[in-house]
C-alpha cells in the first residue's frame, strides 16, 4: 500500500535476509515437471481443519509440509521470494497446539492452521518486523499487533513473514511493487517475469503458490486488492475501523487497514471474522464490536439474487479492453444469477482527489510513523522519517541502488496534522470521495454494491522503465474508507484478472454474500504453473 499512488519503477534483486543470493531474472525457473504434486495444493482452511479432526494431519505435519514447499519455491526453483523469513518457533507452536487439541479440543476453525503475515505486522517473537527495510532489522516489538493477537488467540500458527513493497510502497514514486531491501524482488507465480503487484506482494504470491493456508495483507490504496487480483486470490479491504491497525507499521490512519488474502471467499470470511473487532488502542475501531458479523453465515450460492449491482463505466473501465471483456463476462454471470444490473452507474469525482489523497498520506505518514517507532522501534535508533532518510543515504548501495526516496523527503517536509494544508486536503478527500462520491452514488442509483475490474493484468517487471500499470478501481473505497472485495474473474494471456465489489460502510456480510455467489458460479481460480512469461498466444 498504496499502490495506485506510488507504483512507479523497478529494481534489480539483492541478497535476501535468508542469506541466499538473489537469482538473476533470466535463470528463474519453474519446478521440475516430474516433481510430485503438492498434497495440500488448493486446500482450504476447512479442508485442513477436517484433516486434523480426522487424524490425517497434525498442526505440525501441516507446518512441515508448507515449510518444505517454501524451501522448494521461495529462493530456489522459480525463486518467487514471497517469504522473508520463516518463524523459527513454528513447529514448536504447532506441537503445542496439537497437544492442546488432544487435551481440550480445538479452539475453533483456525486451530493449528498455518498462516503467513505481512512484514509490517509487529510480532513479539523471534521474527523481525521491518516493513522490508534494513533500517528496522534489530527492532524488537514489545508486543504483538492486535491482528496478530487475534490470530494467535484463535489458534493459528504464524508460519512466517511475507515480503512486501518496502515501506508499503511509500518511499518512492519510482519504486517496484514487491521489492524490498530485505527480500529482493518478489515474483508473480503465474508468470515469473510479471509483477506481483503490491504492497502485499509476498502475501499474494505465497498464497497463490500454496505456501500456506492463507495470509494477512494491509492496504492504504490497492495493496490488498491489487496483488489479490494479479494472483487469482480473494482479498478483502475492510471498512476503515473494522480491524485495528495497532502494531502495524503505518502510512496513514485515514486509509490504513489490514485484511485477509485467500484462495476462496469462505476462507476470507473466516479470517475476517477472527481479526475484526474493537481495540481501545485504535479509536477508529470503537464501533467494530457492534458492527462485526458472522461472515461465514453470509455464504450463499444464491447471494446475488435481487441484489442491485452498479457498473461505474467512467474512469473504472476503459483503460484496457481485454480487462473490460473479463469484467463484462463477470457482469453477465451476475445477471444470470439474478442480480439487477444498473449500467452505467458512475461514481462521481473519481480521479479528482488523487493529489489531495497523496497530500493526506504524506502528512499522516510523517506523524503516524513517529508514534509507531516510539512504541515498536526498540533496538534501533530511528524515530522519524528524517532518520530513515539519513539511514538510507548511509546504506545507499542496498537501499537506494535502483530508486530514490522522494516520498520520504516530501513527507519530511510536511508540517503537523494541525497544518492548514493537511486539513484542506483531508476535507477535499472526504467531500469528493464520500459525500459527493460513493455516498452520493449509492443514493442516486439505489444500488447495493458497485462492481468494476480490480485492475489490469500484471505488467512485466522492467528494469529500465519501471511499473506500468494502466488502471484500477481501488481508490474510491480506499479514500472513503468503504469496504471492497476482489474475486478472481478470468485470465488475459494466462494472467489473472479480478472483479471488485464495493459496498457501503460495514456491508462486509453483503460483499461476502455476492462474492461467494459469483465465485461458486464462475469457479475461475486455477493454481499457477510458474511459467517464465505470459501465455502470449492465449486469447
Amino acid at each position: 500500500m498504496p499502490d495506485v499512488v506510488t507504483r512507479r519503477g523497478f529494481v534489480a534483486e539483492t541478497a535476501t535476509a535468508l542469506g541466499v543470493a538473489a537469482l538473476p531474472m533470466s535463470v528463474a525457473r519453474a519446478p521440475a515437471a516430474d516433481s510430485p504434486p503438492f498434497e495440500l495444493e488448493e486446500a482450504t482452511i476447512a479442508d485442513l481443519a477436517k484433516g486434523m479432526q480426522s487424524g490425517k494431519y497434525t498442526a505440525r505435519s501441516l507446518c512441515q509440509a508448507y515449510l518444505s514447499r517454501i524451501a522448494e519455491l521461495n529462493t530456489q526453483g522459480p525463486a518467487i521470494r514471497a517469504v522473508l523469513e520463516a518463524n523459527p518457533d513454528a513447529l514448536a507452536l504447532a506441537e503445542a497446539l496439537d497437544r492442546e487439541r488432544k487435551a481440550k479440543g480445538p479452539r475453533g476453525p483456525l486451530h493449528g492452521i498455518p498462516l503467513l503475515i505481512k512484514d509490517n505486522l509487529a510480532t513479539a517473537d523471534r521474527m523481525a518486523t521491518t516493513a522490508g527495510s534494513l533500517a528496522l532489522v534489530g527492532a524488537k516489538a514489545p508486543r504483538d499487533a492486535f491482528v496478530v493477537e487475534q490470530l494467535r488467540g484463535a489458534g493459528a500458527v504464524l508460519l512466517g513473514k511475507t515480503n512486501m513493497s518496502e515501506w508499503a510502497n511509500f518511499r518512492s514514486t519510482h519504486s517496484s511493487s514487491g521489492w524490498s531491501a530485505r527480500g529482493g524482488q518478489c515474483r508473480n507465480p503465474y508468470a515469473l517475469d510479471r509483477s506481483p503487484c503490491g504492497s502485499s506482494s509476498g502475501s499474494g504470491a505465497a498464497i497463490a503458490a500454496n505456501l500456506a493456508a492463507a495470509a494477512i495483507g494491509t492496504e492504504t490504496d490497492g495493496s490488498i486488492v491489487c496483488p489479490s487480483s494479479a494472483q487469482a486470490l480473494v482479498g478483502i479491504k475492510p471498512t476503515l475501523g473494522l480491524v485495528s491497525r495497532w502494531g502495524i507499521v503505518p502510512i496513514a490512519h485515514s486509509q490504513d487497514t489490514a485484511g485477509p488474502m485467500t484462495r476462496t471467499v469462505a476462507d476470507a470470511a473466516l479470517l475476517l471474522g477472527v481479526i475484526a473487532g474493537s481495540d481501545a488502542r485504535d479509536p477508529a475501531t470503537s464501533a467494530a464490536d457492534g458492527r462485526r458479523a458472522d461472515y461465514l453465515a453470509a455464504l450463499d450460492v444464491n447471494g446475488l439474487r435481487g441484489v442491485r449491482v452498479g457498473v461505474p463505466r467512467t474512469k473504472l473501465f476503459g483503460y484496457h479492453p481485454p480487462t473490460d471483456k473479463v469484467a463484462q463476462s463477470a457482469i453477465d454471470t451476475m445477471k444470470q444469477l439474478g442480480a439487477a444490473i444498473v449500467d452505467p452507474a458512475d461514481i462521481p469525482h473519481v480521479g479528482e482527489y488523487d493529489d489531495a489523497e497523496l497530500d493526506v498520506l504524506l502528512y499522516e505518514f510523517n506523524a503516524d510513523l513517529k508514534r509507531y517507532l516510539a512504541e515498536f522501534g526498540a533496538g534501533v535508533p530511528y524515530r522519524t522519517v528524517r532518520d530513515l532518510i539519513e539511514f538510507n543515504n548511509t546504506r545507499a548501495g542496498d537501499e537506494l541502488a535502483f530508486f530514490d526516496q522522494d516520498l520520504f523527503q516530501k513527507a519530511d517536509a510536511k508540517g503537523g496534522l494541525d497544518d492548514p494544508g493537511y486539513k484542506t486536503a483531508l476535507e477535499k478527500c472526504r467531500t469528493l470521495a464520500v459525500a459527493q462520491g460513493l455516498e452520493a452514488a449509492f443514493a442516486q442509483y439505489g444500488v447495493d454494491v458497485f462492481a468494476a475490474p480490480t485492475g489490469n493484468p500484471a505488467w512485466t517487471i522492467d528494469l529500465v522503465n519501471g511499473d506500468h500499470f494502466v488502471g484500477s478501481s481501488s481508490t474510491p473505497a480506499a479514500v472513503s474508507g468503504y469496504p471492497s472485495i476482489t474475486v478472481p474473474a478470468g485470465f488475459v494471456a494466462g494472467l489473472p484478472v479480478g472483479i471488485s465489489f464495493i459496498g457501503k460502510p460495514y456491508s462486509e456480510p453483503l460483499l461476502v454474500r455476492v462474492a461467494f455467489a459469483y465465485e461458486q458460479a464462475s469457479k475461475v481460480r486455477r493454481p499457477p504453473r510458474f511459467l517464465p512469461s505470459a501465455e502470449l498466444t492465449a486469447p
